[in-house]
């Protein structure tokens, strides 16, 4: 209650304080790096990752690029090639001029290192950066290389990819914010009994949102989803605090003479019960930093930290702001549009062996179709971009011209003997789906001899202790097929040099499958076992937990499971995240109902009373925590052209719902059904009067029936 107190007298300070440090935290979040290259979170033991650092370390190597131009003369192609090589960070560019001059017809080519980068209306150049796939210097070389290109000339690779999505994230950013809070402003105006208060509840949120947004400037970087989603899912998760305090607020004012201990009131039975509602989010959330692929804890922490920066907010911010806008939200009180609920919840109530029947049938094709649904992710990053993107048409050209689909690079010993190293070339070449592969030992033969080779193409593929191969395949990465060719390539590399790597999108996306597979097991293991732990810790049960964990279980599992049905699939990451945060978020609904259910039960009530009691008055508050849920990620979900970021809002949104749904309906089915486990295994629940009903319950009526 000091806290309280002190809040509520300090009002004034506690804005201008909020206020002050508004300032460093848009100064860190300004400057927080965005990272949109899904593959840095890999862990660092991986062979992928090894490599790739080692290609950076030994060839001065990150980044790599392929550039179709097509209906281009030779000489224009060898300019082009000239400027493209003075863009800063680009390392080498190989072309045919790189082997002898344009002067000399291409027929003395090899064959294959001809027909490699050559067609009939179409040549490519493959570009090496010095910097990493996703750093800022990558990203403006590749903006730089597009402007002197022009339209005739289309650059593929995963930079071309983090290029585009960057960009695409940047002019979506700003409208995902504005349509959230509109939509949420919307929701809380149609649902709450204030016209202002919805304003002021954005007000405190935003503040908060902004105090995580600068905050995370200590983290280093986060990713672009975490960007994306966090102050979505922060306005959303957090707003629940925000209406409580509210409704806490009003019912206190009509028993305290002055706004000011009214207050001192609500805040205080706001902290109490917002504790245990959050403590179950956040471990949600901090499950999710248990993923080996760091995405998670990247997205973890970020949503961990906002939610408790939300319930400070929610106890000192909002509590102020209400205080100074006292009279002006006095005036602008309306008729809520949620009627009240008891003859819906008696009715409810009385047919619940329905929802019973609802909750067992339901259980098993959504369990089904939930298993399904993760089998069938995608985890092509290439596919969360709309078609019309630079990066997808230039893939598109790739495959169309030269029937290149992704392209694997090999680091093997330079102690590699020449004639090994032809015939390791040969068997590689010989793999399904390999179109070819290219080093040193590729141009020099019967028609170049080794001194006739340029110093660049010897710096690019051949450093002091490794030789760089460069394997192009007809299978898209992380398909079944390009999955099963890494495996072999893999074995034909470790014949002839234990110590050789594979590297390149596709052998990162197959480390980055087989690590989420496992990830997801472990995440929603630790979040099912931490929320259980929490929910009996906060309602003294062992009953408890187990019923709200498996509707809360049930509601993922339906929204989970719709896609397999609906024929849609997901981004890999969507299921990960999605059953942890709905999990977290949504089973709030359910401890809402459960604590007033035990309050009324031990009160003295019998269970159908307290069961009606108890869903009539959670009803209004469900649903309003539900719809602002909904109404913050919804429209994002529409308008969003990255799927990743489309999906998971979607998912958000449904989930919200249908938990919405599974909690006003069935958990209220399963009170009753359960309510002689739920007294016997929660402490404290066994009043005199609940334990008068269980002997009258267990009496025996004339007609030999027993009564329910």
């Amino acid at each position: 209650m000091k806290f309280s107190e002190a809040v509520v007298k300090r009002r004034i300070l506690i804005l201008i304080i909020a206020a002050v440090l508004m300032i460093p935290s848009v100064l860190g979040m300004a400057a927080t790096r965005i990272n949109y290259d899904m593959l840095n979170y890999l862990p660092e033991d991986m062979d992928t990752v090894k490599g790739q650092n080692l290609l950076t370390e030994e060839f001065g190597k990150g980044a790599f690029s392929f550039i179709v131009a097509e209906n281009m003369p030779d000489k224009e192609v060898a300019k082009l090639r000239d400027k493209i090589s003075e863009v800063e960070h680009v390392d080498s560019v190989l072309w045919y001029d790189s082997l002898m001059d344009i002067s000399v017809p291409k027929e003395l080519l090899p064959d294959k290192i001809y027909s490699a980068f050559n067609t009939e209306n179409s040549t490519m150049l493959a570009v090496f950066f010095d910097t990493s796939t996703s750093s800022d210097e990558t990203i403006d070389a590749i903006h730089e290389i597009r402007n002197i290109a022009g339209k005739q000339c289309f650059v593929s690779g995963m930079s071309a990819l983090v290029t585009d999505l960057k960009d695409l994230c940047e002019q979506e950013e700003p409208v995902y914010v504005a349509i959230a809070v509109l939509l949420a402003c919307a929701a809380m105006m149609l649902f709450l009994d204030n016209w202002l208060v919805p304003f002021v509840f954005l007000v405190s949120i935003g503040v908060s949102i902004l105090f995580n947004m600068g905050t995370n400037y200590f983290l280093g970087e986060i990713s672009y989803i975490t960007k994306a989603l966090s102050a979505v899912l922060q306005l959303a998760v957090t707003m629940d605090y925000s209406i409580f305090l509210w409704h806490s607020y009003n019912e206190c004012k009509q028993n305290t003479p002055d706004k000011e201990s009214a207050m001192a009131k609500a805040i205080s039975s706001t902290l109490t019960s917002v504790t245990g509602s959050s403590i179950t989010t956040i471990a949600g959330f901090i499950a999710l930093c248990f993923m080996s692929f760091t995405l998670g804890k990247d997205l973890g922490i970020v949503m961990a930290k906002g939610v408790l920066l939300g319930v400070i907010g929610c106890v000192t911010i909002l509590p102020s702001l209400i205080l100074v806008l006292d009279k002006p939200l006095e005036k602008l009180h309306h008729k809520p549009l949620i009627p009240n609920m008891g003859k819906f919840s008696a009715g409810v109530v009385k047919i619940f062996p329905v929802f019973i029947a609802v909750f067992a049938i339901a259980a098993v094709p959504a369990f089904m179709g939930y298993k399904n649904t993760n089998s069938e992710v995608y985890y092509d990053l290439g596919e969360c971009l709309p078609d019309t993107i630079e990066y997808v048409t230039a893939n598109e050209k790739l495959h169309d011209n030269y029937d290149i689909a992704s392209t694997h690079m090999a680091l093997v010993s330079s102690g590699l003997s020449a004639k090994d190293t032809k015939q390791m070339i040969a068997e590689i070449e010989s793999t399904d789906g390999v179109k070819y592969a290219l080093g040193l030992e590729s141009v020099v033969g019967s028609r170049i001899p080794d001194e006739f080779i340029p110093n660049e193409i010897k710096d690019t593929l051949q450093s002091g202790e490794h030789k760089l191969l460069l394997i192009n395949s007809e299978y898209k990465p992380a398909s079944d097929e390009v999955n099963a060719q890494i495996d072999k390539l893999a074995a034909i590399l470790k014949k002839y040099d234990d110590s050789a790597m594979l590297i390149g999108e596709a052998s990162c996306t197959k480390d980055m499958i087989e690590t989420t597979d496992t990830d997801f097991k472990i995440v929603n293991i630790i979040s099912i076992a931490a929320i259980f732990i929490i929910i009996a810790i906060v309602e003294k049960s062992i009953s408890l937990p187990i019923i709200l964990v498996a509707l809360i279980e049930l509601s993922i599992f339906i929204n989970l499971g719709l896609p397999h049905y609906l024929g849609q699939s997901l981004p890999f990451i969507a299921p990960i995240c999605i059953s942890t945060i709905q999990l977290g978020a949504t089973v709030d609904y359910a401890i809402l109902m459960t604590t007033r259910y035990k309050a009324e039960r031990c009160g003295g009530k019998d269970k159908r009373e307290a069961v009606t009691t108890a869903l009539s008055t959670s009803v209004p508050s469900v649903i309003v925590s539900a719809m602002g849920l909904f109404a913050a990620t919804f429209g994002v979900a529409l308008y969003s052209d990255i799927d990743i970021i489309s999906s998971m809002c979607m998912l958000m949104a449904r989930g919200a719902v249908i938990s919405m749904v599974c909690v006003i309906f069935i958990l209220p089915a399963l009170f009753m059904l359960c309510d002689k486990l739920i007294g016997v295994t929660t402490i404290g629940f066994k009043s005199k009067d609940f334990s008068n009903e269980n002997k009258r319950n267990n009496h025996t009526s004339i007609d030999g029936g027993i009564r329910i």
